[in-house]
C-alpha cells in the first residue's frame, strides 16, 4: 500500500549553548534524500512514519531520529547535536630532498605503483591493482569466469541496501555531503553493511591499499557503484 510522504520540520541545535547550527546534513535513509539545515537551523525533509533521519556535521557526533507522528505534527522540533572532542596526535611531516636539478629530483619522488586494467566488453574504465598485490589483475579475470565465487557474498547479502547506490549518487545534497567526508560513517549507515565489508568489496573489485584508505566518501560511492554495476552484468551472462 502506497502511503503519502509527510513533511518533517524541525531545528538542530548545539547541545552546549542551545544556539541554532547552518548547514548540517539530513538524509532519510529509507528514502535516500537529503537537504540541509538554513542559517536558524531550520531543516524541511520528506519521510513517513517509522522512517530514519541521519544528522551529520563536520565536529559533532552523528545521530539517527526515527521519525514518529509527533515529529510530523509538531513544525518546531528541537534535535540537538553534541561537539566531538578531538585529540589531534603529533605529526610529521618529512620532505622530499630535493637538490635543484630536475632530472635528480624525479628520481627522488616516490611513484604510485597503482595500475588500472580495462577489459573489453564491461562498462568500465578499469580495475585498480596496487603494490599489496601486483597479480590483483588475475582476480579480475577471475570475477568474469566465476561471477558468484568473486563478489556474490559481498554482494548477494544486502541486495536492497545497494540498489540505494543510484539513489545516493542521483541526490547533490548526498553527494555534497560524501564529498567532504572520509570516516564511511554515512555510507555504513545508508548502505546497512560494516566498513569491513566497504573496504573487502573495494579489496575483490582490485582496489589498491592507498585507494582505499585515502579516498573520500564519494569516490568510495562511486567505486562501490561500477563495481556493482559489473557484477550484476557477469552475474547476467
Amino acid at each position: 500500500m502506497f502511503y503519502a510522504q509527510e513533511r518533517v520540520v524541525g531545528v538542530i541545535e548545539n547541545d552546549a549553548d542551545s544556539k541554532p547550527i547552518s548547514n548540517v546534513h539530513v538524509i532519510n535513509l529509507n528514502s535516500v534524500v537529503g537537504t540541509i539545515s538554513n542559517k536558524e537551523g531550520v531543516f524541511e525533509i520528506d519521510a513517513n512514519v517509522n522512517d530514519t533521519l541521519f544528522f551529520s556535521y563536520l565536529g559533532f557526533k552523528s545521530i539517527k531520529i526515527r521519525v514518529t507522528n509527533d515529529l510530523i505534527r509538531f513544525k518546531n522540533t528541537k534535535i540537538k547535536l553534541t561537539e566531538l572532542a578531538y585529540a589531534l596526535e603529533e605529526i610529521i611531516v618529512t620532505p622530499y630532498k630535493l637538490t635543484g636539478y630536475l632530472e635528480i629530483d624525479a628520481k627522488n619522488v616516490p611513484i604510485s605503483n597503482s595500475y588500472r586494467y580495462s577489459i573489453p566488453g564491461l562498462p568500465t574504465k578499469g580495475y585498480e591493482a596496487g603494490s599489496r598485490n601486483p597479480g590483483a589483475i588475475s582476480k579480475v579475470f577471475g570475477a568474469i569466469f566465476n561471477p558468484v565465487d568473486f563478489l556474490y557474498n559481498l554482494f548477494g547479502k544486502k541486495p536492497k541496501q545497494l540498489k540505494k547506490l543510484q539513489l545516493m549518487k542521483d541526490d547533490f545534497r548526498i553527494r555534497e555531503l560524501l564529498n567532504t567526508k572520509f570516516d564511511r560513517e554515512t555510507l555504513v549507515e545508508l548502505l546497512q553493511i560494516q566498513k569491513f565489508d566497504l573496504d573487502e568489496i573495494l579489496r575483490n573489485c582490485s582496489y589498491s591499499e592507498s585507494f582505499i584508505v585515502g579516498a573520500n566518501d564519494l569516490q568510495i560511492l562511486e567505486a562501490i557503484s561500477q563495481c556493482y554495476e559489473e557484477f550484476k552484468l557477469l552475474n547476467r551472462k
